[in-house]
Formats: structure tokens, C-alpha cells, sequence
């Protein structure tokens, strides 16, 4: 009777062990990988030291001579003004196909490219060829005995031809400047405040070229400046003739000087009068130092 009970005693031990064992590897087993798709696995953001930065067009020109870099309210009229040139001239030596659209930074030729010519030397065709024929023996030494040649030498090549001094860049020299209107000066020069001279005078009075040159602009889409016109003189010197009434000349448009080009007004200003500048190389210059003495 006792051996049956110790029996029954172990097997409920042993039973107690196993569910014991099972239940412990239930609770304790490893996760499950899912090793299908990875659709719900966030993507890895990407390395910012790997991307490339998008560059302005014209970055390799930053800070080159004859290049301009695009500053925040600048339009293709304020650089040309800036600049001593041309909007059109930018425009085509940048080969832009939308001039009113420009980014900031974006770096601009200003100087009209240098066109590299490469002299080629022609090669020699024949050499000269000279042939002598000895008198005959016991004659007389004369002229005609002298050797004759029987192919002509090609011509001495001409020397090098020096190169004619190049013209004088500005042609200052040759500018001979009127006054652009007949009023009074009402406001002088100042390299920050103005920029050139303000000429009093009334709504339609003429406004005059103050020397020849080309017209390189003409229009009202400068900010400050109301219905402007802009001369081009040589390579030095542009004039500018703001806050017109009436604009007379169209671009690229040649005038001479004294030729009447607008008439006075005051757009974009709060009074009739002549904004005149004078710029070199694109600098704003006292006008007073140019123009003749009244």
C-alpha cells in the first residue's frame, strides 16, 4: 500500500515538472522575424554630405573679372546701368533666352567675350631651285656666261607687321558734353544719396543728349527712375536721363548730341524735373565735373 502511494506521489512530480518546462518555453520563446516585405520598415534618411547642392548657372565665374553676381532686386536694366552696358548686350553674351527671369546668385558676363583668332602658317610648296651652266672650255668669261637660274625664287617672305596701337579704350578725350536741360540745378551730387544731378524746369520742357552715342535703353522698368532713357558713348561712359514725361528715342537708336530725346516730367518722382547721371564703367561720377561751366 505504501509503495502504490509513493508511486501516484512521483508521477504528480513529475507531471508538475513537465507542464512546468512547457509552459516556461511558451512564455520565453525568441520573436518572429518577418523577413518579407518591407513595406512598413521606415526608409533611412538620406546622408546630406552625399547630396550635391544645385548650383546658380555661371557659379565657376564667382569673383572673375567682367562677371557680375545677381544680388536680391536686381533686373537686367540695374546691372547694365551697374555695369556701364547694355541690357540687350548682357542678354545675348549670356545667351539668355528670358531676360526677365534671373536668380539670385546667378553669375553674368559683363564684358563683351574676347574671340581668340589662331593664325595658321601655309606650308612651303617647293623650294627654290637654282641650276648653273659652266661655260665652255676656252670661252671667254661674259655675262651671259653668268649662271642662270631656270625656276624662279619665291618671294622673300614679308616681315612680321607690328600691330597697329590699339584705339584709346575710353575716347574720353573725344566727348565734348552739353547740358541736358536748361533749368536750374535744384538737388547737387552725392555718391549715396544721388547719384547725379536733379535739373528743375517744367512738364514738357526738352530734355538733350548730352553727347552722341547709342540709346540703350528706353522705358520705364528701372524702380526710381520713372520713364528713363540710358545712352551708350564708347566704352567708358553711359548717360541717363530719368522721370520723363515723354520718351522721343527707341532703343538701339543712335542720337546726337543736342538732339532733343524726351521731354521733362515727373514720373516715379514727386516733382518736374531732369534726373541726369553720368556713369564710368558703370560708377556713378559728379556730372557737374563733365558738363561745361554755365
Amino acid at each position: 500500500m505504501f509503495g502504490v502511494r509513493r508511486l501516484a506521489l512521483v508521477g504528480a512530480c513529475v507531471a508538475v515538472v513537465v507542464l512546468s518546462a512547457c509552459s516556461s518555453t511558451s512564455v520565453n520563446r525568441a520573436p518572429v522575424e518577418d523577413r518579407g516585405s518591407s513595406a512598413g520598415k521606415p526608409v533611412a534618411a538620406a546622408d546630406p554630405r552625399t547630396q550635391v547642392a544645385k548650383q546658380p548657372p555661371g557659379f565657376e565665374n564667382a569673383g572673375k573679372a567682367g562677371y557680375y553676381t545677381v544680388k536680391p532686386g536686381d533686373t537686367l536694366m540695374r546691372i547694365g546701368l551697374e555695369t556701364g552696358q547694355g541690357h540687350k548686350d548682357i542678354a545675348r553674351w549670356n545667351a539668355l533666352d528670358n531676360p526677365d527671369k534671373i536668380e539670385v546668385g546667378q553669375v553674368l558676363r559683363v564684358v563683351p567675350p574676347v574671340v581668340d583668332t589662331v593664325a595658321v602658317a601655309k606650308p612651303v610648296t617647293s623650294a627654290s631651285t637654282t641650276t648653273t651652266t659652266l661655260p665652255a672650255a676656252g670661252a671667254a668669261s661674259s655675262p651671259a656666261s653668268a649662271p642662270a637660274k631656270t625656276a624662279s625664287s619665291p618671294a622673300a617672305a614679308p616681315a612680321p607687321s607690328t600691330p597697329a596701337p590699339a584705339a584709346a579704350a575710353s575716347g574720353e578725350d573725344e566727348l565734348a558734353w552739353i547740358w541736358p536741360g536748361n533749368g536750374p540745378v535744384v538737388a547737387g551730387f552725392d555718391e549715396v544719396k544721388n547719384k547725379g544731378l536733379d535739373i528743375g524746369g517744367s512738364a514738357g520742357d526738352p530734355v538733350l543728349a548730352a553727347g552722341e552715342g547709342k540709346v540703350v535703353y528706353a522705358g520705364a522698368g528701372l524702380r526710381g527712375y520713372g520713364n528713363l532713357i540710358i545712352l551708350k558713348h564708347n566704352n567708358t561712359y553711359l548717360t541717363a536721363y530719368a522721370h520723363n514725361q515723354t520718351l522721343l528715342v527707341k532703343e538701339d537708336q543712335t542720337v546726337k548730341k543736342g538732339q532733343k530725346i524726351a521731354e521733362m516730367g515727373s514720373s516715379d518722382a514727386d516733382r518736374v524735373k531732369l534726373h541726369f547721371e553720368v556713369r564710368r564703367q558703370g560708377k556713378p561720377v559728379d556730372p557737374a565735373k563733365y558738363l561745361p561751366a554755365r
